[in-house]
Order: C-alpha cells, then structure tokens, then sequence
C-alpha cells in the first residue's frame, strides 16, 4: 500500500509539473506571437521590406491569382523579407496579397508578413484626354481612401502601414501629381480616424514620395502644407534613385581623370560606391529640412532600386547603367547602408514585370526586379541559391534557378563601363 501510494503522489507531481511546463510554452508562444506595430518593425533589419506587384503578363488586366501570391511570398519569405509595399486598391492586387498571406498563416501559425498598404492619389482629369488639374483633386481619392482603410480594419494583424498617395507631390509626375494640401487633408482624416478608434491605434501613416518633394532639394517644395504635412505623418517615406540620375543628374556617374587608368571592373566598383553616397546625400537633405521645423521622426526609405536592362536612357547608348553586376552592387550596398543606419528600404522590386512598358520588352521599367518573370534569380540573389534558399520553391513551376545558367563569365560580357567625362 506504501509503494503504491507513493507511485500515486509522484504521479500527480509529474502530472502537476507538464501542466506547468504546458502554460509556461504557451505562454511564451503568446509573447512570442506578439502582434507587432510598424514602430517595431520599421527601422528594424530582421524585417526586410521590398515592393511588390508580381503581375505576370503585360497588361493588369491580368491580375495574379492567389495561388500565384502566394508562391512569390514564399519565394521572399526565404529570402527574409517581412514586410511588402503595394500600391493602390483600385485593382483587386492588394486585397489579394493580404488574402494571400492571411491564407498562408492560417496554413502556418509562424509565417510572418506584413503590409504597407499603398492608397493611390490623383490630380483631376489625371490619365484622361484633359489637361491635369493640380490645383485640384480627383474624384476618385475619395474612395480609394475608403477601399483602404476597409482593407486596413480588415486585417490589422497583417497592414502596419498606410501610405496617401505614391511619387503624388513631386511635380515631373506631370500627368498625375497633387498640391500637399491634398495629402495632408487625407493623412489627417486618417489620422482622426484612428483617433476615433476606426482604425488600429498603432497603424502607422505616411506618404511615400520622392526626396525632392519632402524637401529635400527645390526651395520652392518648402510651403506651409508641406511642413503641416511632415508634422502629421508618423514618419516619412522618401524615394532616391541614383540610376536615374545617371542620365538626369550624373555628377556622380561618370569616370573621373584619375580614375581613367583603373580596371574596367574599379570604375565600375568606384561609381557604384559614388551612386550610394548619392542616395545617402539625398536622404540627409531630408533629414536636414525636416529637423529644421522642430521635427524629429523616423525617415525610411520607401523605394529606390536599380534596373538590369535598358535600351534607353540607361543603356549601350546612354549611361550605360543597366546590368545584372551593377543592380546586384547597388541592392548589397543599399541593404549594407541601411540596415546598419536603422533605416527600412523598402527595394523596388521584387519580380520583373512587363506590363510597366509592354511595347518595349527591353524598356528599363521592366527590368528592376530581383527576380527575371520566370523566377530566375539575378546575380544580386546567386548566394542565395548556392545557399539552398529557395530548395523547394518555384514560381509559375518554374525552380528558382541562376540566371545566365550560373555562368558569371557569360554575365560579365553584358556589363558595360559608364562614361568618361
């Protein structure tokens, strides 16, 4: 009786102690699991950010299925991207991706994705036979605003960041841009919205725009609503593209006299190096103007990126910037930059995507993805593959394999050297 009575009772401590070990997992699982906010999360280099359309054909008519999403989330989760930028609720695309990753952490509770929600803002009789308006708004914004902040109650666990309106205030958007009072009449709504409690408290709002029209360059974008505006936003999403400026502004592009007897591959090395501090130039423009209100928030970087092809501007017979070799730096020194300087880049963009200039395969515009649109990685990516990354993963049932079959000698013959002064 002794005996059994002491296999009863150490029973029960057994059991007693699995009940508690039981609770502490699943309370660390809840810390774990903790919804996080674009406070966290922005800034923060274990969530890498990237834009992302993933349209596969040459027109948007075409819209990616679901299916089609979620095999490219897949593909940037690997990589270890978290948090993904798109554009507008027009079309069905952003609803679907948050469909999409709400389907794969509903598959796996540990999946992480996030959004910045993109709400697209124009001026009136924006891409009509009419002359551009600016000094007034379409009436369209109206609703777009309303598709996003119903996308954005919808799936607060998924959208962290609403950005009003896209490259909307930098006047060459000549077909389409607005005056600030148009994004700082919305950001405040939105504001007030969340004030109100119609929206998640922590849903963090912006505008993502060119340097130049945060301030950063022309005086004449320093005005009243645009300092309103820096003090209503959480923080301030500026774009910088040194790629285009090799053709529009190349003061950093070409070869200098005593670079002239270096290698072809040093100044090439050399002006990849200039075209970041190009970039960083441009952002403390910003971060310049914006201290000189009073203001101190965070700058993240909402888009900059680097194409691999162009027969344009940017091409054999232009700056000669567009190749694999130089995307592939410029995307390493970038992240290199950004990361250690606790700023997100949001890197344009994921995927190739055709319909951008669907009457020139070979037009720049289709050319800034990371990936080829058969899901082939471009140079930038070929230490993931090496690596084992995407094992397992495709895109349209394609494996995500090398471009240039692996062949960097074969790659190398398309790099070009930029010009001579």
């Amino acid at each position: 009786m002794k005996s059994s009575s002491k296999l009863v009772i150490a029973g029960a401590i057994l059991a007693f102690s699995f009940g508690c070990n039981q609770k502490q997992k699943e309370e660390t699982n809840q810390l774990t699991k903790k919804e996080v906010t674009a406070k966290e999360i922005l800034g923060n280099p274990e969530y890498q950010a990237i834009s992302y359309g993933g349209y596969r054909e040459k027109s948007r008519e075409f819209q990616p299925t679901i299916e089609e999403l979620k095999e490219d989330i897949k593909i940037l989760s690997a990589m270890g991207i978290r948090i993904l930028r798109t554009y507008n609720v027009q079309l069905p695309h952003a609803s679907n991706v948050v469909k999409a990753i709400s389907e794969l952490k509903s598959e796996n509770p540990d999946f992480e994705m996030y959004v910045m929600l993109g709400a697209w803002i124009d001026c009136k009789n924006a891409w009509t036979d009419e002359n551009p308006d600016h000094n007034q708004e379409s009436e369209q914004n109206e609703g777009e605003i309303a598709r996003a902040v119903a996308l954005a109650s919808q799936y607060p666990d998924i959208i962290k960041i609403l950005a009003v309106g896209n490259e909307a205030m930098v006047t060459w958007a000549a077909s389409y841009y607005v005056q600030p009072s148009v994004i700082l009449k919305w950001v405040t709504h939105l504001q007030t919205l969340k004030a109100d409690g119609k929206l998640p408290k922590d849903l963090w709002i912006t505008c993502s725009d060119d340097f130049a029209a945060w301030g950063g360059a022309d005086p004449s974008y320093h005005t009243e609503d645009l300092e309103k505006l820096i003090k209503a936003v959480d923080y301030i999403s500026m774009h910088t593209y040194p790629y285009h400026n090799t053709h529009y502004y190349p003061v950093f592009w070409h070869v200098t006299p005593e670079e002239s007897q270096l290698s072809d591959i040093e100044k090439i090395d050399a002006a990849m190096l200039r075209s970041i501090g190009f970039a960083k130039a441009q952002y403390n423009e910003v971060q310049k103007y914006v201290k000189s209100l009073g203001v101190d928030k965070p700058i993240h970087i909402g888009e900059t990126g680097w194409a691999s092809e162009s027969d344009g501007f940017y091409g054999p017979e232009g700056s000669r910037a567009s190749d694999e070799y130089k995307q592939a730096l410029f995307h390493k020194h970038m992240r290199e930059w950004t990361n250690s300087s606790g700023i997100t880049c949001f890197y344009f963009e994921a995927f190739n995507e055709q319909w951008k200039d669907a009457k020139n395969p070979h037009g720049s515009e289709n050319h800034f993805g990371l990936f080829t649109l058969k899901g082939e990685a471009k140079y930038g990516l070929w230490d993931l593959v090496d690596k084992g990354t995407f094992d397992g993963l495709t895109r349209n049932g394609n494996p995500i394999v090398k471009t240039f079959n692996g062949d960097k000698e074969q790659l190398m013959k398309n790099v070009m050297v930029n010009p001579s002064k």
